[in-house]
């Protein structure tokens, strides 16, 4: 949101804040929420650079097509564990991983 309506939203007595703030979030989690977002994207992104649909994946990694599916929508049901065993599957390596993790989630503010 650009400042100049969360000012006239203020003004207007209404409260402003992010996802952390709505979701009562420690620093901690919403961190770790960004770095499995981070790699979700990640994964899918991969997934479409070798042109491999999701029922692919599927089998490289052992899963079914709707695993993959809320692994690149970063589900709360999906591990992290997980997430890297496919990244590393389809190829990533440790640096691949940290850039990964390193990048400015789009949307952040900070």
């Amino acid at each position: 949101m650009d400042t100049k309506t969360r000012k006239k939203l203020e003004r207007a007595g209404w409260k402003t804040g992010d996802a952390k703030d709505f979701l009562e979030l420690s620093d901690a989690e919403a961190e770790f929420i960004e770095m499995k977002l981070a790699l979700a994207a990640d994964l899918r992104a991969r997934r479409r650079a070798r042109r491999l649909n999701q029922t692919q994946v599927a089998r490289m990694v052992g899963s079914s097509q709707s695993r993959v599916a809320k692994m690149e929508a970063a589900d709360p049901s999906v591990s992290i564990d997980l997430l890297f065993r496919a990244l590393l599957q389809l190829g990533a390596e440790r640096e691949d991983l940290a850039e990964a993790l390193a990048r400015q989630p789009v949307g952040s503010a900070s």
